[in-house]
């Protein structure tokens, strides 16, 4: 699925569940306290981070989450990984060729009561129940909640600290798309903010940013 949203210069690989591999120590430090579910999540997404990694040549190589929680990733590679229930991802590419991407995956369901009002501006709110009203088969508050995850994803590289809901402003669109303003720090989002593309599965919502350089 993730392929679909990603442009050439971008490899991914993807997961409909779970899979086993052995981790690096400097990984099996990282969850060593991690319970098994969490383990699971962890060890998959590496497994599609590998895949990536072997499908440009590259061998693979331990990858820890930093500070923000992004993977630190191998000297000249972008890259963002991605796990929900049932779907775990990750893509990347060369940095000479790309500045920034960030994928994200959610189940494709309604968010609990009370979320929406937490991760929504006023506009997008508005924005949403237009959407909700017009294409009723999209859960639109979730994908919202979706792309902004990719946005902080695409963002955290450059801009460098936690980037709140409400620092980022979506608009998503019904052809696919959807662009995104950081109105903390613009400048961290490039002269031309983000633009993304989603995709709506029966079982899973998918979003993803790529910022290439020109």
């Amino acid at each position: 699925m993730i392929e679909k949203l990603l442009p050439d210069a971008v490899v991914s690989a993807e997961l409909f569940g779970d899979s086993v591999a052995v981790l690096f120590p400097e990984e099996e430090e990282a969850i060593a306290n991690a319970e098994d579910g969490r383990r699971r999540e962890f060890t998959s997404v590496r497994v599609c981070a590998r895949r990536s990694l072997a499908r440009i040549g590259r061998a693979p190589v331990p990858l820890v989450p930093g500070p923000g929680g992004a993977p630190g990733w191998p000297p000249g590679l972008v890259g963002s990984m991605t796990h929900c229930l049932g779907y775990r991802a990750a893509a990347l590419a060369d940095a000479a060729e790309v500045r920034a991407v960030g994928i994200d995956a959610e189940p494709h369901l309604p968010l609990p009561a009370g979320v929406e009002e937490a991760i929504a501006l006023p506009s997008e709110r508005r924005r949403i129940a237009e959407l909700q009203a017009a294409h009723p088969l999209v859960a639109w508050d979730r994908l919202l909640f979706s792309a902004k995850e990719s946005v902080y994803k695409a963002w955290y590289p450059t801009g460098g600290r936690l980037l709140g809901f409400e620092e980022a402003e979506i608009e998503l669109r019904p052809d696919g798309t959807f662009t995104a303003r950081v109105l903390a720090d613009p400048a961290a989002a490039g002269p031309d903010g983000f633009t993304g593309r989603w995709l709506a599965g029966a079982a899973h919502l998918l979003t993803a940013v790529v910022q290439q350089v020109k």
